[in-house]
């Protein structure tokens, strides 16, 4: 038996010795093939470089051929965007640019140009843009270089408003005024930014003593509540998902809502009852409740700390706070009539800040959807539409009714709702006038 086992192992050995001399055998063949192919390949890429650089040689000389003899013979009226001498030589120095047709542009800037197709394509009549033209003129304007002339002011202008009114993408903004896409979005970022410091503090800034007793009669008229000097409001605008502080900027209920995640940035305005924004605030994450962002807003420092709204009421929604001087609906289960027939006319209220937003969303389209704008800069870009909705709005430029949009923003109700006692009282005193007086209606009924 130890001799049959002796045998048996003598024999597993010696296939093994056989198994690893094929495999060692079969891998130098491998070997020397991938070799040889790697050398194939070498030389046939060696021999393609070759080529390639006589023919870029060739292709140097020839160009430089041709641009000697156009030099030569060119005209002075060939199509250059600039020229100007080199010192010292006497030649004329040339720049060359792509050539982009500006025809659409240049048939809207003709003066006799349809007024209903001007409006369409820029949201204002032309007599709103020559306004906007003159205003930002010394801001925007650029000088003529020895290499290229300026863009003009109502091109430049243009170019912005038209990215802002139709959102469309910068390569058709690019193919619409025959200017480069990079260009296009400076001068939209410069234009925003004119808007914003040259309109922005005429346009847009709350009103004196004399307006703000007017937009009080006016309130009163429509829901019968005193002191109201405005309707607040808090929407929201989709963004891309920015690189950092994701979480910050993500919209649950808008994600929950349209089943998409969203991520948006925040826009609290106080309108007065012509649909014009008296106070602004913006950029703060779409993840913040109504009442964060107005806690963090200018116009609650001011009223807070100064006494701004002192005897004063500003119309909020169901997320803000009930504040000495922001009144709001009632949100608690069970209301009674008294409370049904208040929360109605602060509906009515809501409804022009509501209103005065869907005409801002519907004006300039860029809003409805997510921007190529970076998040630093958005803030600018919306300020400006606000400012330009301002000017349409005290201009009473009318917007065709199938470019309105519906607002719509869920609300949230702030963990702190009731923060005064005094404004509770009042508000209760103000609901038993409106329904003891005749003054609120019963469809609520």
């Amino acid at each position: 038996m130890e001799e049959h086992e002796k045998q048996n192992q003598e024999a597993q050995n010696a296939a093994s010795r056989r198994e690893m001399s094929e495999l060692q055998s079969n891998y130098r063949k491998r070997a020397r093939t991938m070799s040889d192919h790697y050398s194939d390949l070498t030389d046939h890429y060696a021999d393609a470089v070759d080529i390639n650089r006589k023919k870029s040689r060739a292709s140097r000389a020839a160009v430089g051929s041709v641009s000697a003899a156009v030099t030569e013979t060119e005209a002075e009226g060939s199509e250059i965007t600039g020229s100007g001498s080199v010192p010292g030589t006497g030649q004329q120095r040339r720049l060359w640019v792509k050539d982009r047709s500006r025809a659409w542009w240049e048939e809207c800037n003709r003066s006799d140009y349809p007024e209903d197709d001007f409006k369409k394509a820029f949201r204002m009549s032309k007599s709103t843009f020559e306004l906007i033209c003159e205003e930002l003129n010394a801001a925007v304007a650029k000088e003529d270089t020895a290499l290229r002339n300026a863009i003009p002011v109502r091109q430049r202008v243009a170019v912005c408003v038209w990215r802002l009114a139709t959102g469309e993408p910068l390569r058709l903004v690019s193919k619409k005024f025959g200017l480069g896409i990079s260009t296009c979005h400076k001068l939209v970022l410069e234009v925003c930014k004119a808007i914003k410091e040259v309109l922005m503090p005429k346009y847009l800034q709350w009103p004196d003593d004399e307006s703000l007793k007017n937009i009080r009669e006016t309130y009163e008229s429509i829901s019968g509540i005193p002191n109201v000097v405005g309707s607040m409001y808090t929407t929201h605008i989709p963004i891309i998902a920015p690189k950092i502080s994701v979480a910050s900027y993500f919209n649950k209920r808008h994600t929950e809502r349209n089943q998409k995640t969203s991520y948006s940035i925040t826009i609290q305005a106080v309108v007065n009852p012509n649909g014009v924004f008296t106070d602004l605030c913006i950029g703060w994450p779409g993840s913040m409740p109504d009442d964060k962002v107005l806690e963090k807003s200018l116009l609650y420092q001011r009223a807070n700390n100064g006494g701004l709204l002192k005897g004063l009421w500003v119309a909020g929604g169901a997320g803000h706070p009930l504040l000495d001087w922001v009144l709001v609906p009632y949100t608690q289960q069970n209301l009674t009539w008294t409370q049904h027939a208040f929360n109605e006319k602060m509906s009515e209220v809501q409804r022009v800040a509501k209103g005065a937003f869907g005409r801002l969303k519907g004006r300039w389209a860029c809003l409805q959807k997510r921007t190529e704008v970076k998040l630093q800069d958005l803030p600018t870009v919306l300020g400006a539409c606000c400012v330009l909705h301002n000017i349409c709005e005290i201009r009473g430029e009318r917007m065709e009714p199938e470019l309105m949009v519906e607002v719509v923003d869920d609300v949230v109700l702030p963990e702190n709702a009731l923060r005064s006692v005094n404004a509770m009282k009042a508000r209760d005193t103000i609901s038993h006038n409106l329904l003891h007086h005749g003054l609120a209606g019963t469809s609520f009924l």
